[in-house]
C-alpha cells in the first residue's frame, strides 16, 4: 500500500460503529497504518496469559486492548 491518509490519529476521540463494542467511545492509543487498524482505549479488551518473568514473577493474566479495523470507528467531535 502506498501512503494512505487516515481521518483519525493518535489521541482522537472515536466511537465504535461496528462489532461487539458498538456504541462505545474511547481515545485512540495507536494507529497501525500497514494493517489499517487502530487500538482504542477500553474497547475490544482481551485477556492475555503472561509467562513468569522478572517483572511478573508469578505470571498471570492481563487485559489488553486489541486492534480494530479503521472502517469500524468514527471520529467524534469534542
Amino acid at each position: 500500500m502506498a501512503n494512505v491518509k487516515f481521518q483519525v490519529k493518535k489521541g482522537d476521540l472515536v466511537k465504535i460503529i461496528a462489532g461487539d463494542d458498538k456504541g462505545k467511545t474511547g481515545k485512540i492509543l495507536s494507529v497501525l497504518a500497514k494493517k489499517s487498524q487502530v487500538i482504542v482505549e477500553g474497547c475490544k479488551v482481551a485477556k492475555k496469559a503472561i509467562k513468569p518473568s522478572e517483572k511478573i514473577p508469578n505470571g498471570g493474566h492481563i487485559n489488553k486492548e486489541m486492534p480494530i479495523h479503521i472502517s469500524n470507528v468514527a471520529k467524534v467531535e469534542e
